[in-house]
């Protein structure tokens, strides 16, 4: 008796899960972003999910939740009911480095989610402002080391991808920085071209235009190759790193539970998204880098989810960031 029960259970449940999948999505979604309006993480959230609403037929709304380097939105997200309607736009910082870096966290990015998609990666640019006396990396390292914690560096907040990747830079570098943090990359940004700061990590996508206006300087880029955008624009491991890569990673993921014909809904939505070569021609516009077509699924963000967390408590433990 009790097996037939069980076994009733289960048929009922995949019918309800096929029943929602069928009306999914019958109202807007919300995307929480766990950055302020304007940055980078914002920006092409939006930009995805703008086309993502047109394939699934309901808009998307965007949820800016910042705080605590990103692991306000995250909790928010990891508590919201799991029907498909409550989505994160996960990235590096709190759904990779935050259980390396905080000793309570209240939410676990692999346990509390479900991986939905994986967005193209973006590479990060090392500027200063404009008028700033340092003209190369070379010259910013050697600056850091002869004056320790005396070059101001803002970031999109702690455990923010401008942070971690500041840390790196500056571990690897062998300097101390003062990094500032702000409620997102936008502000961050305002401060650097106001000279209030130094200078700053930022991606790509919002870094590109204030270049092109020679707002700030570009000193290098954190990817593997110079871009064709900035080819006159070192990459950090020609300068004075050599090895040196590091790109921000994204993905979409709902609260762990949301029915699985719900995440292949949207999943596949995506996917087609990813087709249209005009948009990623844009994409590819902005430097940010696309990735294989098997890389975009919810299984493989997934599979990077677990490896990011498992690397950053490596990198942790070798640079001694934390953030309690």
């Amino acid at each position: 008796m009790k097996s037939i029960l069980k076994l009733s259970a289960i048929a009922l449940a995949f019918a309800a899960s096929g029943a929602i999948a069928q009306t999914y999505p019958a109202k807007p979604v919300t995307w929480v972003v766990p950055f302020a309006a304007g940055g980078p993480t914002d920006a092409l959230a939006r930009n995805i999910a703008e086309r993502v609403a047109r394939e699934i037929g309901q808009p998307i709304i965007i949820d800016n939740t910042p705080g605590a380097g990103g692991t306000v939105g995250a909790a928010k997200a990891a508590r919201a009911t799991p029907d498909g309607y409550t989505m994160l736009v996960g990235h590096m910082g709190y759904m990779g480095a935050a259980p390396a870096l905080y000793k309570k966290l209240n939410y676990d990015p692999v346990k509390d989610f479900a991986p939905v998609f994986r967005f193209p990666d973006t590479p990060l640019v090392l500027m200063v402002r404009k008028d700033h006396p340092i003209k190369d990396v070379k010259a910013l390292v050697d600056f850091g080391k002869a004056n320790p914690d005396k070059m101001f560096i803002s970031n999109a907040g702690v455990g923010s991808s401008s942070h971690l990747i500041a840390a790196l830079f500056a571990s690897s570098a062998g300097i101390k920085i003062s990094q500032v943090p702000y409620k997102g990359a936008g502000p961050a940004l305002v401060d650097v071209i106001g000279g209030q700061v130094d200078g700053m990590f930022d991606q790509t996508n919002t870094a590109l235009p204030q270049i092109k206006e020679a707002k700030v300087r570009a000193l290098a880029v954190t990817s593997k190759v110079r871009l064709p955008q900035l080819k006159d624009v070192p990459t950090l491991s020609e300068t004075v790193l050599p090895n040196f890569e590091a790109s921000t990673w994204y993905g979409i993921y709902a609260p762990k539970g949301t029915p699985q014909p719900v995440l292949d809904k949207v999943q596949a939505a995506y996917q087609k998204v990813m087709t249209d070569k005009a948009f990623t021609d844009k994409m590819a516009e902005q430097a940010i880098q696309l990735l294989p077509a098997d890389q975009y699924t919810g299984a493989a963000l997934g599979k990077h989810t677990e490896s990011e967390v498992a690397r950053w408590k490596t990198v942790a433990a070798k640079t001694n960031i934390s953030l309690d």
